[in-house]
Parts: structure tokens; C-alpha cells; sequence
């Protein structure tokens, strides 16, 4: 059967960002501590306890999903908290976090963020991987910064091409900056070694999709998740990195790009401005 016709990456990426709007406008609006911490008292299809503010999220963003439907897209849709939903195409796979650095927006603290991405392919549903994803959009809601890529075509901050360039090296051979991300204690601890070897200063900004993207911008000059991460984390933010120039692989994979794009937390991702950067922030998880 052929595929179904599917919107073009613009007109992807426009309805994510009228849905990353509505989730901006709607947290705003939700200033008790009270409110951002309380639970819906289940868990996503993620695993993780889900937050009120994560459900509403999602609905927000299904339903602009709702309304690119209702126009004839036919796709199918993975998302944190509800799972797969059928939107009537295997061939197209909507990559869903409805706020990635829940942590963060629970407690009120920047980043947290919208990461919503495409893959497409003949039944990309059940066997899409990272290589497969074609746009996606990081809509970082605090600050308000707008992180977008079509593959083959480029990305883009705010409108403006990013290029990740060249990595900054200290004296003592060391990576000037590097983002980390599941932080964990132990993870930490056991990653120290690699990370004393090959960095001079860390950060952690508690949402996989924004250290990301911070690669592309070459703020930091590289990035590391510490433990497994899923698909719905990385699968925008990943794009960004590899269309400005950088470079990205998954680990617990057969190559750099074969991760499922699934709810399973198969492995790390690392990501670096060139490959040489590459070869020294694969050596810091240990997930």
C-alpha cells in the first residue's frame, strides 16, 4: 500500500510551534508550587509518575495533532504519557515529550521544554530509528528559545542558522564546557574518572533535548546523558545537533543512529561539535 501523503516540514514544524505556544501560555498561568508538584497519581507509558502539568501538556499538543488530522495528515503518534496513537499512517511517526526537564518545570526552574519531532518511512512506526527522523522542533519554554531542523536543509535558533564549528580545548587537553544530563549521583561517581580526563567545567541543565541543542549552538562543546535515555527525549534535539554540523551517537546500539524510536530506555546519547569531540564525550556514560 503507498504511503499516505504527509504535510511538509514547515508545516510540521508551524503546528509544533502553535502547540508549543499553548503550553508556554498554559504554564505560565500555573505559579503555586503546589499546582506544578501535584500528580495525576498514574504513570506514562514513559514509566515515569505522571505530573498534571505533563498530561495537560500533552493534551494541548494532541490537540493541534487533533486539528493536522482533521486537515487530512495521516500519521501515527508516540508520546510520554499516552503511548502510540493511531492517526491513520505507519509511515510517519510523530516523537512526542510534552515537557522534557519535568524536574525543572515542577519546581519552577528553567529549562524545560517542548521537543516534538518527525520520522517517516514505510512502516516507520514499528521499526523507525534516530537515522529516520526528518524535522523536529525544541521549543525551550524558559527562556523562550525556538530550536528547529529539517534534514538535509539545516537548523535554526530563532530563525537564524546554527552552525556547532569547532570545539574549545583547554591547555591541559580537556573540553572547556560539557552538558550533562541524568545526574544522578551515582552516575556521576561513576562516570568521575572520564570526566576528570577529558573536562575542564560541567553543567547540568536537567533536560536532555536543550543540552542538546545547546551543542548546536556551540555553547557547550559537548554533551552527555550518563544513563539510558528514550526516544522522545532526543529525537528533536538530536536532529538540531546533526543538521548544524555536529555530530551525535547512541549508545547500546549497532550504530550511531539505530536507536528505536520506542518508550524503551535502550542507552545513552552523547553528542559533540565534530567527531574528534565525539570520540571523548562517548567515553563519559556508563549507562
Amino acid at each position: 500500500m503507498p504511503s499516505a501523503p504527509q504535510p511538509a516540514a514547515e508545516t510540521w514544524i508551524a503546528a509544533f510551534n502553535r502547540a508549543a505556544d499553548a503550553v508556554r501560555d498554559h504554564l505560565a498561568g500555573v505559579t503555586g508550587t503546589a499546582d506544578r508538584l501535584e500528580e495525576t497519581g498514574s504513570r506514562g507509558e514513559g514509566g515515569d509518575r505522571t505530573l498534571v502539568l505533563d498530561q495537560e501538556a500533552e493534551d494541548l499538543i494532541f490537540a493541534e495533532l487533533d486539528r493536522l488530522h482533521e486537515q487530512g495528515a495521516r500519521f501515527t503518534a508516540l508520546s510520554e504519557e499516552r503511548g502510540t496513537v493511531d492517526f491513520g499512517s505507519p509511515d510517519a511517526l510523530v516523537v512526542i515529550d510534552p515537557i522534557d526537564g519535568s524536574m525543572n518545570a515542577k519546581r519552577g526552574m528553567p529549562h524545560h521544554a517542548v521537543s516534538i519531532a518527525v520520522a517517516e518511512g514505510e512502516d516507520v512506526a514499528t521499526r523507525g530509528t534516530m537515522a529516520d527522523v526528518t524535522c523536529g522542533l525544541v521549543a525551550d519554554l524558559r527562556p523562550d528559545e525556538r530550536w528547529t531542523a529539517i534534514r538535509g536543509a539545516g537548523a535554526w535558533l530563532d530563525g537564524h542558522p546554527l552552525r556547532a564549528g569547532e570545539e574549545r580545548v583547554t591547555d591541559q587537553d580537556r573540553l572547556e564546557l560539557v552538558a550533562i544530563e541524568s545526574a544522578d549521583p551515582r552516575h556521576l561517581a561513576a562516570s568521575g574518572e572520564a570526566l576528570a580526563a577529558h573536562v575542564h567545567r560541567i553543567r547540568a541543565m536537567g533536560a536532555i533535548a536543550v543540552s542538546l541543542c545547546q551543542v548546536a549552538a556551540g555553547r557547550v562543546d559537548g554533551m552527555a546523558s550518563l544513563w539510558r535515555c528514550r526516544a522522545v527525549d532526543a529525537a528533536a534535539g538530536q536532529l538540531v545537533v546533526r543538521e548544524a554540523g555536529g555530530a551525535v551517537a547512541f549508545g547500546g546500539c549497532d550504530d550511531a543512529l539505530s536507536f528505536p524510536l520506542d518508550l524503551h530506555p535502550h542507552g545513552p546519547v552523547v553528542a559533540a561539535r565534530t567527531p574528534a569531540g565525539l570520540e571523548r564525550v562517548a567515553t563519559l556514560p556508563h549507562g
